[in-house]
């Protein structure tokens, strides 16, 4: 845990509260209707399949895959070109925000730190609740949905100019490093789980308009899911072929390693090559 973390975490709900910040230029800015409006737009959806209409499938979607963090995706797709861009937070699926507030460092903690994603997730305290009640390592196909979320941070911590907003898909992975330790007869069953939640993620983000969106290896961190299987797992879903094939426009797997040979981006660009 850091300690220079957990005061950047202290400042941002200091900032949310409040409704404004202050830039590098001394200006005021305010994301207090941004805010707002977030935090009452957030919905629960799933563990059940949800409704999907008919799917536009004749686009050719611009996949690829990046060495940069999820924000930084979304900061720079927000830039290139209009229409909304939905983020997946790789959650903890006890916690909102997981350890953001004591100064841990993972994806959806830096998501965290950058907006105004912590406030809205916990308008949804059912779903921290079953599955604190419900101790398998699986988890549930439970999707959050907070629209238009104020991001207003960079990956240093640094204040932005003007903030800009996004969508987040919040959804845990299954613990893949608990279930093989813990039940290992029942390890067999992680790829369909995480097929089965991936399939999920996409059917929110058709449901709610996105064609944009920044995805990564998730769960591949500490919940140590197998980079190849998850990226087939989308693959399968987002590929010629399958489900959704051609009925988003971009999507970005943003995968952030200091090793430029990391094995876990090696793994989804040869399945998105």
């Amino acid at each position: 845990m850091s300690a220079r973390l957990r005061g950047i975490a202290r400042e941002t709900e200091a900032v949310v509260e409040a409704g404004r910040y202050r830039n590098a230029a001394g200006q005021d800015v305010s994301i207090e209707r941004a805010v707002a409006a977030a935090r009452s737009g957030t919905r629960l959806y799933g563990p059940d399949p949800v409704p999907v209409a008919a799917l536009d499938t004749d686009r050719t979607p611009h996949i690829e895959v990046t060495a940069e963090s999820s924000l930084a995706a979304a900061r720079r797709m927000t830039g290139e070109a209009p229409g909304r861009v939905a983020v997946l937070n790789y959650a903890s699926a006890r916690n909102p925000g997981g350890g953001y507030l004591n100064g841990a460092q993972a994806q959806e903690e830096a998501l965290c730190r950058g907006s105004a994603l912590h406030t809205t997730l916990l308008r949804v305290p059912d779903h921290y609740a079953h599955h604190r009640a419900e101790r398998s390592a699986f988890y549930t196909d439970r999707v959050i949905h907070s629209p238009a979320v104020p991001v207003f941070r960079d990956d240093r911590g640094d204040f932005l100019d003007a903030p800009y907003t996004a969508g987040f898909l919040t959804s845990p992975a299954p613990n893949a490093g608990v279930i093989r330790r813990q039940t290992p007869e029942e390890a067999h069953r992680v790829p369909a789980a995480v097929a089965s939640r991936a399939e999920r993620v996409l059917e929110v983000a058709a449901v709610r308009g996105y064609r944009r969106l920044v995805l990564g290896a998730w769960g591949c961190g500490v919940f140590q899911n197998d980079p190849a299987e998850v990226a087939e797992a989308f693959r399968a879903l987002i590929g010629e072929g399958g489900r959704f094939g051609g009925h988003f426009e971009q999507i970005v797997f943003g995968i952030l390693d200091r090793n430029p040979d990391s094995a876990v981006r090696a793994a989804f660009t040869r399945t998105f090559a």
